[in-house]
């Protein structure tokens, strides 16, 4: 917290005389919006998030109502607070709301173009939205590997017992991070990511909890997107290395299976992997 103030204190002398500038010549109209707190200069109404945005939210939604707007910054958001109000955005209004706001950490490797959590209504993101639909989350594909989930299971049992007859202690947030993935890996790649006996499934639990922790941090870029090629927290910097190193994994089981799928007479779909190659 100390650094993003130094960093406010910052980006505030070096904004303020532009500030004023633009005061002198005037502004233009800002659309309207609704209700919401008087902003700060520069900072808008980031203090007002607290510790705690969700409390500090439901706190000003008793004042402005259920739909307000707020200054984050550079970044003007608005707030729904309320189920019905909720609901008329995300069911009644749903197509004009569902892009999203990318995070900044997310540029790393460009990875919000292909992804389809974060790529905008398209036909890309239509049919990707249909090959996972198709393929990993409908019932036949959930019916078609429950003997899959039953054997990792099984696996992950096996593995739990054996540590119990050596007297080795069991880490059952790796165990079962292994056996998820694997589960899984197996439905895209037909083969297992991780082996109980190798530190695979450890790197690579660590490497998907840096991700997260890494895109959940407050971004100064994300609220001051002028200074996005300075880096100030190096977030893009370590994403870029984490995302690198996923697609290096990913890059090889790839390759892999092209090289299996040269050999093949006949272009079949065995796993999600083929289905992708196939419309690529």
């Amino acid at each position: 917290m100390d650094f993003l103030t130094s960093a406010l204190y910052l980006l505030f002398a070096l904004t303020s005389i532009r500030a004023l500038f633009s005061f002198l010549r005037g502004t233009k109209k800002c659309p309207k919006l609704p209700p919401g707190p008087v902003p700060l200069p520069v900072i808008g109404n980031l203090l007002k998030l607290g510790d705690k945005p969700n409390q500090s939210l439901a706190e000003l939604a008793k004042t402005h109502g259920p739909i307000m707007s707020l200054k984050l910054g550079r970044v003007t958001v608005v707030v729904i607070s309320s189920s019905a109000m909720a609901k008329e955005v995300l069911q009644k209004q749903d197509l004009a709301f569902s892009n999203r706001s990318i995070p900044n950490a997310l540029h790393a490797h460009e990875q919000y173009k292909y992804s389809v959590v974060w790529l905008p209504v398209s036909n890309r993101w239509r049919s990707l939205r249909k090959i996972l639909n198709s393929n990993i989350f409908s019932s036949n594909r959930l019916d078609a590997t429950q003997e899959l989930r039953r054997r990792k299971v099984a696996e992950l049992v096996e593995y739990a017992q054996n540590c119990s007859q050596e007297g080795v202690a069991v880490n059952i947030g790796r165990a079962g991070f292994r056996t998820s993935m694997n589960v899984l890996s197996n439905t895209i790649f037909s083969e297992d990511l991780a082996d109980p006996r190798e530190d695979m499934g450890k790197e690579f639990k660590e490497l998907v909890w840096n991700i997260m922790v890494e895109a959940g941090k407050p971004n100064l870029v994300d609220f001051f997107p002028r200074v996005a090629k300075m880096d100030p927290q190096g977030i893009t910097r370590r994403m870029t290395d984490y995302f690198g190193s996923v697609l290096e994994l990913f890059g090889g089981l790839i390759d892999r299976r092209l090289q299996v799928r040269r050999f093949r007479k006949s272009p079949e779909e065995n796993d999600v992997i083929d289905i992708l190659l196939n419309r690529k």
